[in-house]
């Protein structure tokens, strides 16, 4: 909205003297600033609110495979859950207050959120209301995989004729691999990948949330430099125009993720069920792919692909072996099963996070 308001308004402004005003509200990295100061606030004000109103309606349900691990969950029955639609209502509202959001890559990632956040809802309700334990992992791929190819479908024409809409890029040494149609599958791919593995991490308080944070914030950089002509060229990465944009829409997921973090840190009051982790964990890898780097995304994104691949070996080794490599997966309920508090293994795994993120980034610099 302020977006449209600047343009509309910059003569006049700049008549009055004030059109470095006008120069910094366009400027992206000033917008991805506000529109993650607007996310964190619309989280914390409105939270208190949504969280009640959540409680009175969706709790908690706790029931797992493993007897063990229900037992030691059982202080986190009836905690108000669903709380990723709040996140996904702030994110929505900073991004239309900030971003350009007729840019076609924004305007994407805002169905990618908002699609997956809707499938997540469904699988939540369909847990709550005692049909069913949520979704089977058949209907949820489904769901994933067709909103997926959709969003490959309109990559691919909105790219089709740049250098590098179908190409896979081979981070460090900056290698492309030429796709072509098979770019469609590919996107479907990430995205669904990356959604189910954030949905994996969402098991201790503030886990998912914290490590999205400092994915996010990553991808922000890349989705910065890969819409920035002159820091692509010198950086020797692709330059898709328009992507930078997509940096104050990653900018309001982080900062609506940072302010549902201070009702989920340990003890959680609430929780993102899979209406938050679904949506997000689709936009971090949507975001990745427009710059062509979701290849790099397996680094910032590093905690997410371990706790998918924790789950992934333990199922086949057990089908194949009838032993576990783990004592339970995902990843971060094997440590909870060595003893460790769930409040270190949440700082630690934060902590891994942040130095993925940090490298991912750092790679740019070795091409």
């Amino acid at each position: 909205m302020l977006y449209y308001l600047i343009g509309f308004w910059a003569t006049e402004l700049e008549r009055a003297g004030l059109g470095s005003v006008a120069d910094l509200c366009r400027s992206i990295m000033f917008r991805a600033a506000a529109a993650s100061l607007t996310g964190f606030l619309l989280c914390v004000l409105l939270g208190p609110r949504a969280i009640r109103w959540l409680g009175g309606r969706w709790r908690e349900r706790i029931g797992n495979d493993s007897a063990r691990l229900t037992e030691m969950q059982q202080a986190k029955r009836n905690t108000p859950t669903m709380g990723g639609a709040f996140v996904l209502a702030a994110l929505v509202a900073a991004s239309f207050f900030w971003a350009n959001v007729l840019n076609p890559f924004v305007f994407l990632g805002l169905a990618v959120a908002i699609g997956l956040g809707s499938l997540g809802a469904v699988d939540d309700l369909t847990k709550l209301t005692g049909k069913r334990r949520g979704l089977t992992e058949r209907e949820k791929l489904v769901g994933q995989s067709a909103l997926g190819l959709a969003i490959g479908l309109s990559l691919f024409w909105l790219t089709r004729n740049s250098e590098f809409g179908t190409k896979l890029v081979i981070p460090v040494w900056s290698v492309y691999v030429s796709l072509g149609w098979l770019v469609v599958p590919w996107i479907a791919l990430v995205i669904t990948g990356s959604s189910n593995g954030v949905n994996l991490t969402d098991g201790l308080d503030g886990l998912a949330g914290g490590c999205l944070i400092f994915a996010g914030a990553a991808v922000g950089v890349l989705d910065y430099i890969g819409g920035h002509a002159r820091l692509a060229a010198h950086l020797s990465v692709p330059y898709v125009a328009g992507c930078g944009e997509l940096t104050v829409l990653v900018g309001a997921a982080v900062g609506a993720t940072l302010g549902f973090l201070w009702f989920n840190c340990h003890p959680a009051e609430v929780f993102m069920g899979d209406t938050g982790s679904l949506a997000l964990g689709g936009l971090l890898g949507y975001a990745a792919l427009v710059p062509r780097q979701e290849l790099l995304l397996i680094i910032a994104g590093g905690v997410f692909v371990a706790e998918t691949s924790s789950v992934l070996a333990q199922r086949y080794f057990y089908k194949a072996t009838g032993r576990r490599i783990l004592l339970c997966a995902p990843l971060h309920h094997h440590y909870q099963f060595l003893g460790w508090p769930e409040s270190k293994i949440v700082v630690r795994f934060w902590i891994t996070a942040a130095l993925l993120s940090i490298l991912a980034v750092a790679t740019l610099k070795l091409r």
